[in-house]
């Protein structure tokens, strides 16, 4: 039993990643799924699916983006709210992670996005992830 699935996807991310695997599976569930889209808009990975195995057992199959060197674009990540400690932020603390080259994704009211789009739409909550 894993005890925080966020924190599980995206170290499946970054260990498939350092294996050079071009695609890794994760169980799915509708956080998990959003956060995976928001990666493929920013560019981290390369595809998106929804897959569903024979009985009842859904995934999400990422593929995985590599530069012209062989290096996962994905190269880190930091889990900042976990379950034991939540972390929240107001759109105004936003700040550019990695000098602009990495992307924080927020839950707020108004739905899963990145920073960026959080602070364009005024808009606050709770801190997902940094990822660069």
């Amino acid at each position: 039993m894993v005890n925080d699935p966020i924190a599980d996807m995206l170290l499946r991310l970054k260990n498939a990643g350092a294996a050079g695997k071009h695609k890794t599976e994760i169980p799915y569930s509708g956080l998990k799924i959003r956060i995976a889209n928001i990666l493929l808009e920013e560019g981290f990975v390369s595809s998106v699916e929804k897959r569903t195995k024979k009985g009842a057992e859904r995934t999400i199959e990422v593929g995985l983006l590599f530069d012209e060197t062989k290096r996962p674009r994905l190269s880190g990540l930091v889990r900042v709210s976990r379950p034991s400690r939540r972390t929240y932020m107001k759109a105004t603390d936003l700040r550019p992670i990695q000098q602009g080259h990495g992307i924080m994704i927020l839950s707020t009211p108004k739905g899963v996005m990145t920073d960026a789009k959080a602070k364009k739409e005024h808009v606050g909550g709770e801190v997902l992830c940094k990822i660069w």
